[in-house]
């Protein structure tokens, strides 16, 4: 008897279930996409403000650690609004910030910029993944979830693809130009989206206010707790293991920008076909026992991932780690939003994942700070956290409960 295929849902979504899965990829690439510019170009924004890296590497941070009052902003929004009109000004937020940042004269300003772009990036993921989620049939949600996470790798990848192709010729302030593309997928959103079953059925612009957000988090404060901290070890797993790596790769392994770029391409198709993978097998093991399994399979994976030889290993490597460190976050769009409530799901799994950022969001400058104390021996630094982590969010995770393919309605 020949199994199902794992991407059949895939295959049966309706056009709008497509429509609205495919939006929400898009929004999650393109984003990633604009943020991962950064990390390519760290040593290269240093040179130009006559700065550190470490001291540049602080917008990352500010752009972490603002995302929390996006999610909170946009998913009130797409609480009260819709979530496809609050998809479309985050859109527009997020690009134009980003081309913003092309021109800025000082690193001062710079940081500003980047501040104001992570709370743009903040109000994405929480609105895209209620959007998917409850637009979906719950035997959907599996495969979807992974999908859409993993557009953060997809957009890691695009960053590597333009780094590699266009750094030489534009620098990175052509680069940050670029970014303003994605405002055209506010274009696709407004003609091809239809509005979320589930909120469609509340009928009318006054559904939801901070108030009743408010509400929400007393009354399962334990269940926000809790999902705060995963959160925060998720953060902690996926970008302890990719933030810096470009800066390793350039800085310890002396790999030309070119190698670099390569090495990121191939990792981040590992990332894609891991939170594909897991996401679908999610449906059959579960939530929590996917996202542990994956964790803990990264653990074999670290040393070759942080201490191989030359270009081949270390890309062998990387696509190994980034299958598992993604393979537990495809479980995380459908997880979140089947654990939140009726009423404030626009805001609730978003403000729980920028949350769990903003306590990660010291992550990059820490990692720097300790590489530099060690001589500029990333390896030893990427290679503890990484390991550190991956239990603990194994642990974590299997400490608490799920909902997997309750009803969105």
């Amino acid at each position: 008897m020949k199994l199902p295929s794992p991407l059949r849902p895939l295959r049966e979504l309706t056009p709008r279930e497509r429509s609205a899965v495919v939006a929400s990829f898009l929004g999650w690439t393109l984003d990633a996409f604009d943020f991962f510019l950064l990390v390519f170009v760290l040593p290269d924004v240093a040179r130009t403000f006559h700065r550190s890296v470490s001291e540049v590497s602080t917008a990352l941070f500010v752009t972490l650690a603002l995302r929390p009052v996006g999610a909170l902003l946009f998913g009130l929004l797409a609480d009260r609004f819709g979530r496809r009109p609050a998809m479309i000004w985050n859109v527009l937020s997020f690009s134009l910030i980003e081309l913003a940042s092309a021109f800025a004269p000082s690193l001062p300003i710079f940081l500003g910029l980047r501040a104001l772009y992570g709370v743009a990036m903040g109000g994405e993921w929480g609105v895209g993944a209620s959007l998917a989620m409850e637009t979906v049939r719950p035997e959907a949600r599996g495969v979807v979830s992974g999908l859409l996470q993993e557009g953060y790798a997809i957009g890691y990848l695009l960053a590597a693809l333009a780094f590699e192709g266009l750094f030489s010729i534009a620098g990175w302030r052509g680069l940050f130009v670029a970014g303003v593309a994605p405002a055209l997928l506010a274009l696709y959103v407004r003609s091809h989206v239809e509005e979320s079953p589930s909120f469609a059925l509340a009928r009318g612009p006054t559904r939801a206010s901070a108030g009743s957000l408010w509400e929400a988090v007393r009354r399962n404060a334990a269940r926000f707790g809790y999902l705060v901290v995963l959160m925060t070890l998720f953060n902690l797993f996926s970008h302890g293991t990719q933030d810096l790596y470009p800066t390793f790769l350039r800085a310890q392994r002396k790999l030309s920008a070119h190698e670099v770029g390569l090495v990121a391409v191939v990792y981040n198709l590992g990332a894609l076909a891991g939170g594909i993978a897991f996401g679908a097998l999610s449906e059959r093991l579960g939530r929590r026992r996917a996202i542990a399994s994956a964790a803990l399979l990264a653990l074999p994976l670290v040393p070759l991932w942080a201490f191989g030889k030359g270009a081949l290993a270390l890309g062998l490597g990387a696509f190994l780690l980034q299958f598992a460190v993604q393979g537990a976050w495809g479980v995380v769009p459908a997880h979140l939003v089947e654990l939140s409530p009726e009423g404030v799901r626009g805001t609730f799994p978003g403000l729980t994942y920028q949350l769990g950022n903003l306590l990660a969001s010291a992550n990059a400058p820490l990692q720097a700070a300790l590489a530099a104390r060690a001589g500029g021996d990333y390896a030893s630094v990427l290679a503890g956290s990484a390991a550190l982590v991956a239990v603990l969010l194994a642990g974590w995770t299997l400490l608490g409960r799920e909902a997997r393919g309750g009803e969105l309605a």
